[in-house]
Formats: C-alpha cells, structure tokens, sequence
C-alpha cells in the first residue's frame, strides 16, 4: 500500500503523464502550415521614451495607491533587516506592495467589505495581472510593447484601484489611459517622414498629473 501511495505521488510530481493519457487528432498538414504563417505586426506608435513614462506613472501611482490602502486600513508592513521602513509610497517597489497585499489577502487579514464587491479572491488575480507593468517599467532594455499592449497594462492598474476603491487613483489612471489613446489615434494620422516613420508630435513639457510627459 505504501509503495502504491508513493507512485501515485511520483506520478503527480512528473505532471501525471506517466498514467493514463492522450494525444489530440493531429491537424491536416495545410493547417498546420497556416499556424506557422509569420504573425501579423501590431500597430506600435509611442516611442520608447514615451512608453517608459506611460508605465512609470502607472507604476508610481498604484504604488501610492496601495500605500493609502494599507495605512487607511492600519494594515501591518512586515520589517526585515534588508529593507527601510516605509514611509513612503516609494520605499517599496511595485512586486513587493503586490506581495504584502496578496499575503494580507490570502491569510484573511483583509475584510471583504474594504474590497470592491467583497471580491478578495479576484483581487488576487487583480494584483497577479498588474505585475507585467512593473516588469515592464523597470528594464529599459525590453523591446517596444504594441499599443494594445500599453493600453491593457494601464486598464489593469485602473482595475487595481477599483479593487482598493480608490476613486481619486482611478480617476488618475482614465485619464492617462484617456491621453494615451488620444496620443496613438494622432499618431496613426500624423504624416511619414521620408524614411517611412512617423513625425513625432510635438508635445508641452509642461504637463500635470496624469498626462504624458
């Protein structure tokens, strides 16, 4: 019997496909060539420069937005020997506000009626979501992200202060998403050059809260 119970628990480990298992119909030769076909280009008209300072006020704000949420709620801020006290938004990275509040979530620390919809659960996968933003923001080297691709990574930091009913972060976050839209619209009528790119748009320095800089 216990040699029974370890195979079992072999099995499991090695993803179970030493048991019973099997294969899908293999798809006709034509079809599998229309899989393989080059994947189309998606359009991408924010610079470089443009797209790092998109991600890096997402990030910056949902930074302050979990900071107001744990010290509205008096939620407690884990101290370890490496890290400073927070006393800022900024004393912690984006992943790691994200660790304090899915571990505040997953032990039941956080009460349900604090959550938009009481949803604690969903707030998880809201907060796993947002995490391709940070990673985004924080390595300069990455190639440029499509459009789509920016605009979903600021929905899902809008989604975030829903979640934290933070009204003043949502508000932030649509209008930089409003803006940003705006931006690749003008883009996609600004003339070529004659190299075939697009004449960048001449843009104020001068900018506020949730606008491009």
């Amino acid at each position: 019997m216990a040699r029974g119970n370890s195979s079992n628990a072999n099995r499991t480990l090695r993803g179970g496909f030493d048991g019973p298992h099997q294969f899908l119909p293999r798809p006709t030769q034509e079809y599998i060539n229309s899989l393989d076909e080059e994947l189309p280009h998606l359009p991408t008209n924010l610079l470089a420069q443009e797209q790092d300072d998109v991600l890096n006020q997402v990030n910056d704000r949902l930074s302050q937005c979990a900071f107001d949420f744990v010290a509205k709620y008096q939620f407690p801020v884990p101290l370890t020997q490496d890290k400073r006290p927070v006393e800022g938004p900024s004393d912690r990275e984006w992943t790691e506000w994200v660790a304090l509040l899915k571990s505040l979530a997953t032990k039941r620390r956080i009460p349900s009626r604090v959550i938009y919809g009481g949803q604690i659960k969903q707030l998880v996968t809201i907060l796993e979501n947002s995490l391709e933003m940070r990673h985004a923001a924080k390595h300069q080297s990455r190639p440029l992200k499509d459009d789509r691709n920016v605009l979903q990574l600021i929905s899902a930091g809008t989604q975030v202060a829903k979640f934290l009913k933070n009204a003043p972060a949502m508000e932030y976050l649509d209008k930089l998403y409003c803006e940003t839209e705006e931006l690749i619209q003008s883009r996609k009528l600004a003339p070529a050059s004659t190299d075939g790119s697009l004449v960048p748009h001449n843009r104020s320095s001068n900018t506020g809260r949730g606008q491009l800089a």
